[in-house]
């Protein structure tokens, strides 16, 4: 990792916990809040540290990206949860056929860059 994307990566890191720590819910209840600052410091520290020995510039760029859209979202919407993403259960698959494979393979690509780590922590 080069001395600018780790810094990169550091300055990302340290801008979650401060939105962590100024975090609040939509709802304004207290119990809200703090399950909220939770949820984002833990989801922070999973990623993070699943991720820290990849090494490839292109992997580590797609998870800055990631990490960068999570960001603009939660504070958009003001939930620090992913937004789900709402696919008809065979809207995608091909009028002959249906076949199971294609489906997940069109799933698969059809996910936001937001919710693509968000399967394997779940």
């Amino acid at each position: 990792m080069t001395p600018v994307t780790r810094q990169e990566v550091l300055g990302l890191y340290r801008k979650i916990f401060r939105i962590a720590k100024k975090w609040q819910s939509a709802s304004g209840q207290i119990e809200e809040t703090i399950k909220e600052k939770e949820y984002i410091k833990n989801e922070a520290k999973t990623l993070f540290r699943k991720n820290k020995n990849v090494m490839d510039p292109k992997l580590i760029k797609q998870c800055i990206e990631e990490c960068e859209a999570r960001i603009e979202i939660g504070l958009h919407y003001n939930i620090p949860y992913p937004r789900p993403i709402h696919l008809p259960p065979m809207g995608l698959a091909h009028k002959q056929g249906r076949m199971l494979r294609h489906q997940e393979k069109l799933r698969k690509i059809s996910k936001p860059i937001y919710l693509k780590s968000h399967d394997e922590v779940s």
